[in-house]
């Protein structure tokens, strides 16, 4: 998630504070990575750049970029034209310092929300595609390639699946459980 993060906040951002073309063409890409199945996207990115738990990484990272880079646009364009930030432009301070040390602080509260979200997304895209056979080799201990594994089993062994898959199940719920706490604590619009 850190790559996700990280790619889809600045651009979300560079294209929520200058608008114009820059904002046309950086949406029009995520258009077009929102328009790809998740999974399919990491398989195409796997399978370029080869097996193994640093490409599973990236793949699930690239995947998710268009995401960040929406929810950070639309938090920037709701707080770019407030006073404080017209008082920033006064006093002659450069876009990056405007953009990461005015806005993007008070964006956070969306952005943290999104990434607790998104974890659970991405343990089931990991484990789907080692599930598949292209994320982490066999020898290593990973969920999808333990279901994988079980699945000759099934009849004589249930457990042998039922362990890895509730583990998936149990994760991915603990952390939209966590985002869902998160978005009722920092969302000023639900408390009363």
């Amino acid at each position: 998630m850190i790559i996700a993060l990280a790619g889809g906040v600045f651009l979300g951002a560079v294209s929520g504070y200058y608008g114009g073309v820059v904002e046309n063409i950086i949406m029009r890409i995520c258009d077009i990575m929102s328009s790809i199945p998740t999974i399919l996207l990491g398989i195409v990115i796997v399978s370029a750049i080869g097996g193994g738990v640093g490409s599973l990484m990236i793949a699930i990272g690239v995947a998710a970029i268009a995401g960040f880079a929406r929810i950070t646009r639309a938090a920037i364009l709701t707080i770019k034209n407030q006073e404080y930030i017209e008082s920033a432009k006064a006093m002659g301070l450069s876009d990056l310092r405007i953009i990461f040390g005015h806005i993007l602080p008070n964006c956070l509260s969306p952005i943290i929300v999104q990434t607790t979200l998104k974890i659970g997304n991405a343990v089931v895209s990991a484990s789907s595609l080692s599930f598949l056979g292209m994320g982490v080799p066999a020898p290593k201990p990973e969920w999808g390639t333990m279901l994988s594994a079980g699945r000759e089993f099934l009849r004589k062994s249930s457990y042998m699946t039922l362990f890895p898959g509730l583990a998936i199940m149990i994760t991915v719920l603990a952390f939209n459980l966590v985002g869902d706490g998160l978005r009722d604590a920092l969302d000023p619009k639900l408390k009363r």
